[in-house]
């Protein structure tokens, strides 16, 4: 049997966490304490015993930490084996339903019966690694990154609902694609070559940042020797140094909070700072901070264009702070990233990506809130920067057969626009949609 191995631990112990180190024995009772002076001297009792060792820090409940079923691993290990035989990125596990398998987009069921809401619970047991057994107890939601030998890497997430646990697992690689095989425009690792500044990759989730993060981190990775420092929860992609040095720390295992991590980095003298996600305004103040410093910092936010993402990152901060935001963040800012998924022709996925490159027109509509939301027509006037707006990017998947005209109508940001610019290429003919 392939035995899992959480991950970031050396060695793989046939699909078993760790056993809780036993409980100390209880120490021998006190001494009773002796009475006031003015009371009679109490009975000679036995002598008090030494104190025993200091606890053990207690980072999670004993009693949570059980031995993983054998039968319930097994049993998960083969939907995962299925899920990679069959080219998919999603297992999906929950009680009161067989379980299900994303292929190019589309949940498949597996044959089966219904998985119970017991061996939901054994599938948990068996896959959430010790350290993050509290965090699940207390909160309901855990999130993790899951190895097994032979196999692959997988993001997992668990959660309850309805009141038992439901398990989903999102297959990874090791180290980023080409961006070329991921569908991704030139300007993409023009980007990721700047020496400073913020680059950010948006869009909902499963739209592919993860993947195309790694893409950048790749590409330095090969091609220059810089140090790298990325801050994940969890870490999705391993990245093995090539010329530059790699380090990658986990939330919640390496490090307390995504804040910590930065501040701490900015010490480990890194060129490269990816931060997975940026949640709050001292996150993104951080960052902002490590871009105007000299570096190059990359992350992410769930925001579904150019615009929003400015807007987003604005209103992190209450608002007698934002002009100065806005100030900084037009310095910092390299370039945005925002991207979806569409159906493709031959049945897989393919992205279609918004481009913004920050140029002096740009800064000027970032730095006056007024004039922010004319950032959509500076991206589709901006192609010489290697700029696109998502229908600029629908268009040119439909030109060159990737995407069908249905699919790309479906997706399209303002479709009676995207109609006309079919129209005017020659696609369909006038009033055909």
């Amino acid at each position: 049997m392939t035995d899992p191995m959480p991950a970031n631990q050396e060695s793989p112990v046939s699909g078993a966490h760790p056993a809780p180190a036993a409980p100390l024995a209880p120490a021998a009772a006190a001494a009773p304490r002796p009475a006031p002076a003015a009371a009679p001297p109490a009975a000679p009792g036995p002598p008090p015993a030494a104190p025993g060792p200091p606890p053990a820090p207690v980072e999670r409940h004993p009693d949570t930490v059980r031995p993983p079923d054998e039968g319930a691993l097994r049993e998960l290990l083969g939907w995962l084996r299925h899920l990679t035989s069959v080219g998919g990125s999603d297992l999906h596990v929950k009680a009161g339903a067989p379980p299900r398998v994303r292929v190019e987009g589309i949940l498949h069921r597996i044959d089966g019966p219904a998985v119970t809401a017991e061996r939901t619970e054994a599938y948990a047991a068996a896959v959430i690694p010790p350290f993050r057994t509290r965090r699940f107890d207390e909160h309901g939601e855990v999130d993790f990154a899951y190895a097994v030998e032979g196999l692959g890497r997988f993001r997992a997430h668990v959660f309850r609902q309805r009141g038992s646990a439901t398990l989903v697992f999102r297959r990874l690689t090791v180290g980023g694609q080409p961006f070329a095989e991921i569908g991704l425009p030139p300007v993409v690792k023009a980007l990721s070559e700047e020496p400073r500044g913020l680059v950010l990759v948006t869009g909902p989730t499963g739209s592919g940042k993860t993947t195309t993060l790694a893409a950048m981190i790749e590409h330095i990775n090969a091609t220059r020797p810089l140090h790298i420092v990325t801050i994940e929860d969890p870490i999705e992609i391993i990245h093995p140094d090539k010329m530059a040095s790699v380090a990658q720390r986990e939330v919640g295992q390496d490090t307390d909070s995504f804040l910590a991590a930065i501040r701490a980095a900015l010490r480990a003298d890194p060129d490269v700072i990816l931060i997975g996600e940026m949640r709050d305004s001292e996150t993104v103040q951080a960052a902002l901070r490590a871009a105007e410093t000299g570096h190059l910092v990359l992350s992410t936010l769930h925001t579904l264009d150019a615009t929003a993402t400015v807007n987003r990152v604005v209103d992190f901060f209450p608002s007698t702070e934002q002009n100065q935001v806005r100030i900084t963040l037009a310095a910092a800012l390299r370039g945005i990233v925002s991207q979806r998924l569409i159906l493709g022709v031959s049945g897989g996925r393919v992205p279609a990506v918004e481009i913004l490159v920050n140029t002096g027109r740009v800064a000027e509509r970032i730095i006056d809130r007024e004039l922010t939301a004319e950032i959509p027509e500076v991206i589709r006037d901006g192609g010489y920067y290697g700029m696109q707006t998502f229908d600029q990017s629908l268009l040119s998947l439909v030109k060159a057969g990737t995407v069908s005209i249905e699919e790309a109508m479906r997706a399209a940001s303002q479709p009676h626009d995207f109609q006309l610019m079919l129209q005017q290429v020659g696609l369909v003919p006038a009033g055909s949609l």
